[in-house]
């Protein structure tokens, strides 16, 4: 099915002249998934809160999950967790811990959670985000598991979002337990999934989040980590609440950097800790890797194609239209705040079953990569061994005279548009990029009055159904009055967008791109990577020069959406 028409892209700047190239593909068929739910193997657990006393002396507080009744002689898979959002809290356990926990020792798991070093109940502290010594301290842990005697030496882990790149990273230790991971709505490339997508800072974002682990680490706020079963006047806790005072602050670490490979005030580059630089040692693991995001939180989706067109691990992955975490539905086409679908319950049975293939071994390994992904518009799941997918085509849309979006090349010798940026224009304050804290909804208003401040590239209706699967890719001709300067002078925004017939527009997705990071290297990137690469890195800066044209192209984040015949589609 080639797309007859599309609604395109938002911009910051005065524009020469503009190509816009999209993916579009056939649908693919419909998945049917089976869910086995047992009977639970155990009818209840216990709880033990321990410290592991790490090499350099750093207590570790840990909680160890056991199903029950336990016969002797009984030998465990084991599920462990790593988190800096505490393994568990004064009154009663982090509920998006707490019932997969008791879950998992159902069906049979241990389960260990772990207060990061120098976060929750744990000593030391915690310089940044999964320094080398928590990836060390991780492993360590393991070794622990895998000699008590409930263990049968096969260890997997499960984590969402932080949590998640723990997971992603413990193969990294390359510990012969570890057998299987489970990261979910994460990141592969931090820089660009997260902390500067399009190379541009996201200020909001790692403010917010800083500011709230820093007070965590205090033991402030509403909720208290619970001290360790031997901490009988919560000395040990208060004397590891001291020693955090001593935490690193990623925002400020962060924000007043510019390039991927700049050092920071923390030491490190972004890159130092982010999962791709250490794409070796994940696949010399071999772990197998079941992996989800979200086409509607943040970077995530990207994140789990990179993994996938990259990783040679045996994997499967999934993308939905969810809030980040997936507790609730994110599609644009579907009431807001209408539950998860699948619900947030099979999505933890998925996981293990899947798990169970690699730590009980019911069920064969998996042989062939699969990618299930939700259409948004169709509202229906599909999958896919390969991506692009089979049957994708490229076509060229251009900017055309009179705020057109058209395959037809622009006529005449002056071709410019010219544009005055609207500061006050927003995608509100409920977007992709806010869910990633606390997984708030997703919420994008119908579009047209802020549409009305922007540039904006208008098709005609569409004449039969279309449906894009992929990476849109932008490319602008520009010009600009200023140079780039501050953080978001010279940042280009281009969002994909459709038209009903009452005039309401609907967000779909966006891409976004600083200026001085426009160069396309023709380097081999670090990842597999389908849009425009370019390398981020101070060598390859060029800041804007005021009134002179030139090019700057960049990918959106990937979507699958099918547009029914009479929409139309903006790029604004």
């Amino acid at each position: 099915m080639t797309p007859s028409a599309l609604k395109c892209t938002r911009l910051a700047v005065p524009l020469a002249a503009c190509a816009l190239s999209l993916l579009a593909c056939d649908p693919e068929t419909e998945v049917v998934t089976e869910v086995h739910v047992d009977e639970p193997e155990y009818t209840g657990r216990t709880t033990q809160s321990l410290y592991l006393t790490m090499r350099d002396g750093v207590r570790l507080a840990v909680d160890v999950h056991l199903p029950q009744p336990l016969q002797p002689g009984s030998e465990l898979p084991t599920i462990v967790i790593m988190t800096r959002y505490f393994r568990r809290e004064e009154e009663g356990e982090k509920e998006y811990l707490g019932w997969r926990v008791a879950q998992a020792a159902g069906a049979g798991y241990a389960s260990v959670i772990i207060d990061e070093r120098g976060t929750g109940a744990s000593s030391g502290t915690w310089p940044y985000a999964w320094s080398q010594e928590s990836m060390a301290d991780f492993a360590e842990v393991v070794d622990w598991v895998v000699q008590q005697d409930w263990s049968n030496g096969k260890v997997g882990s499960w984590g969402g979002s932080y949590l998640g790149m723990t997971a992603q990273l413990l193969p990294t230790t390359q510990h012969p337990a570890v057998r299987v991971i489970v990261p979910t709505f994460t990141q592969y490339d931090l820089y660009t999934d997260i902390v500067f997508p399009g190379g541009i800072f996201n200020d909001w974002f790692m403010r917010v989040w800083s500011e709230g682990v820093l007070a965590m680490d205090r033991n402030e706020g509403d909720s208290h980590v619970r001290r360790v079963d031997e901490d009988s006047d919560g000395s040990l806790l208060a004397a590891a609440i001291a020693e955090h005072s001593d935490n690193g602050d990623m925002y400020l670490g962060s924000s007043v950097a510019t390039y991927r490979d700049e050092m920071t005030p923390l030491g490190i580059t972004v890159d130092d800790i982010s999962a791709h630089t250490r794409r070796d040692a994940l696949e010399q693991s071999n772990v197998a890797i079941y992996h989800w995001g979200s086409w509607m939180d943040h970077g995530t989706a990207q994140a789990v194609i990179s993994r996938f067109l990259t990783l040679s691990n045996p994997q499967q992955a999934v993308i939905g239209a969810w809030v980040h975490g997936g507790f609730q539905h994110a599609s644009p086409y579907r009431p807001l705040g209408e539950g998860a679908e699948p619900p947030e319950g099979i999505q933890w049975l998925e996981t293990r079953n899947f798990m169970s293939r690699y730590l009980k071994d019911d069920g064969e390994p998996i042989m062939e990569k699969v990618l299930y992904y939700y259409t948004l518009g169709a509202e229906e799941w599909r999958s896919t061994n390969v991506w692009p997918l089979e049957g994708t085509t490229t076509e060229r849309w251009h900017f055309n005279a009179g705020s057109v979006l058209s395959t037809s090349v622009p006529n005449g010798s002056d071709g410019r548009d010219v544009y005055a940026v609207d500061f006050t224009a927003t995608s509100g304050g409920q977007t992709r990029w806010h869910t990633a804290q606390d997984g708030v909804p997703v919420v994008y208003p119908d579009r047209r009055n802020e549409d009305a401040k922007l540039l904006t590239y208008t098709s005609e209706p569409l004449a039969e159904d279309t449906e894009i699967t992929g990476h849109p890719v932008v490319t602008l001709y520009v010009s600009s009055t200023h140079t780039d300067g501050a953080f978001t002078d010279g940042a280009f925004y281009a969002y994909l967008e459709d038209i009903d017939p009452s005039g309401r527009v609907t967000y779909v997705t966006e891409g976004q791109l600083r200026a001085l990071h426009r160069k396309v290297s023709d380097e081999a990137p670090p990842y597999e990577t389908l849009v425009p690469y370019h390398t981020f890195e101070q060598a390859d800066g060029e800041p804007l020069v005021p009134g002179e044209v030139t090019t700057v192209t960049f990918g959106l984040h990937p979507t699958s959406w099918l547009q029914l015949s009479g929409m139309r589609c903006m790029r604004r």
